[in-house]
């Protein structure tokens, strides 16, 4: 990772462990921003998992947990590329049927979903830790809302970590 940005490292704590995203600014820069800045604040630190389904992604970044919160920042205008796919371990800012109102959700894919790309803003990958992230506890139904769900311990840039 020696030649990776720390400015464009998040690292995330769950209770088992800690994840690192590497954010994508290249493609997504309002997003990789937004994420940046809401960790730094200490935005995302006991924020659950409140949608998780088996095979597709686990969904955080809202501190309501009912899938409708966010920031009190204004919602970000869509970064579609082509320049990336949504892989396994990708990294996608969540939103209504609005395009433009991604704000602090966003999801982290068990599998690649092809059906996603182009439609969603990619935001980053995790560069390791991915088991940690295989391991959240699922929701149940279509819907995937989680009963009792795991939580982001702490979230914070890896720039301010030193």
């Amino acid at each position: 990772m020696a030649d990776i940005d720390k400015n464009d490292l998040l690292n995330m704590d769950l209770a088992k462990g800690r994840v690192v995203i590497q954010l994508r600014p290249d493609i997504a820069p309002l997003a990789s921003e937004r994420l940046r800045s809401l960790s730094a604040e200490g935005f995302y630190d006991n924020t659950p998992f409140h949608r998780v389904i088996e095979g597709f992604m686990a969904q955080g970044g809202d501190p309501t947990g009912t899938g409708t919160g966010g920031s009190k920042l204004p919602d970000l205008k869509a970064e579609f590329t082509k320049a990336a796919k949504f892989e396994r371990g990708t990294v996608g800012m969540a939103r209504t049927m609005n395009p433009d109102s991604a704000n602090s959700q966003f999801f982290i894919m068990f599998e690649p979903a092809p059906h996603l790309d182009g439609q969603y803003t990619i935001v980053g990958q995790v560069i390791e830790g991915m088991e940690l992230i295989d391991g959240i506890k699922r929701g149940s139904g279509m819907s995937g809302m989680v009963t009792d769900p795991d939580r982001i311990v702490k979230m914070r840039p890896a720039s301010v970590e030193d």
